[in-house]
């Protein structure tokens, strides 16, 4: 397994192999996953793998041929484990070092553009990695989304916000039935995370305080929203941020305006919205 470097959330070896891929021209493979979400230098996991996705199931297949010649010229051994329609998963490695690789289809739908990452290739933007982590949780009982979810509720938009806006991409659900399936979530024990790799020591007790809190006031927030903007993300125009707007006043007059997504993704209706530290791709 790839050695894990002192300060960054991902390995030296993931870091090189993203930007031997960046070289790739090519502009339809985007890293999502864990590994995009930790991407930050202060974050608290490190990935075990690199999820490359696709918004077409037909490209998987050669994408992952011309990334395959890219990683071998560049020294590395790519050992395919599973080959299916629109899905690779392959071992990658250099020497000591290596990470597991996966080549991915998925839905184009999403509520922001991608950006680019400082390495030269594309990441699902912060917002998309958020709300794909709550629908994630719902969907299966993982220690690694529980320590993914808290992440993203201090650090992204709190959990409220991300549980009304994943509706928009799973329509199936609403905000209340996608809060009953994360309250089944949170059962863990302190070994659940001991084969996790964190950058710093999971505070169990701490985390189960965050989570109910976070679960009450997702509860009281969904309750009190109009029901005609859900599955929405709420974008402050001063502020030129994602916020959750305060109960009892209509948005606009808070200069909220509700953001919706759409294939490829759309900027917020403002001029010149910035993200901090990534660009627009």
């Amino acid at each position: 397994m790839a050695r894990r470097g002192p300060t960054v959330p991902l390995t030296e070896f993931q870091r090189a192999l993203l930007a031997t891929l960046a070289h790739t021209p090519t502009n339809d493979r985007y890293l999502a996953g864990g590994a995009a979400m930790h991407f930050a230098p202060n974050s608290t996991r490190y990935s075990d793998d690199l999820d490359f996705f696709h918004d077409s199931e037909a490209r998987v297949a050669s994408a992952f041929a011309t990334d395959r010649a890219t990683l071998e010229r560049a020294g590395c051994a790519v050992a395919v484990e599973l080959s299916l329609p629109g899905f690779v998963r392959a071992v990658v490695r250099r020497g000591d070092d290596a990470t597991r690789v996966d080549w991915a289809h998925h839905s184009a739908w999403r509520f922001l553009p991608l950006v680019r990452e400082a390495l030269g290739g594309l990441l699902l933007h912060p917002m998309d990695l958020a709300i794909n982590k709550v629908l994630a949780l719902a969907g299966r009982d993982e220690p690694r989304d529980f320590v993914d979810i808290l992440f993203v509720h201090e650090r992204v938009l709190p959990l409220a916000g991300l549980c009304w806006a994943a509706v928009g991409k799973d329509p199936g659900l609403t905000p209340l039935s996608l809060l009953e399936l994360l309250r089944r979530r949170g059962r863990y024990r302190p070994e659940d995370f001991a084969r996790l790799r964190l950058a710093k020591p999971f505070d169990l007790a701490e985390a189960k305080h965050t989570w109910l809190a976070a679960l009450a006031d997702t509860d009281t927030f969904v309750r009190g929203r109009p029901a005609e903007e859900c599955g929405c993300l709420y974008y402050a125009v001063p502020g030129e941020r994602f916020v959750l707007p305060r109960s009892g006043e209509p948005v606009a007059e808070q200069g909220i305006v509700p953001h919706y997504g759409a294939p490829g993704g759309v900027l917020p209706r403002v001029a010149d919205a910035r993200i901090e530290g990534l660009d627009p791709a």
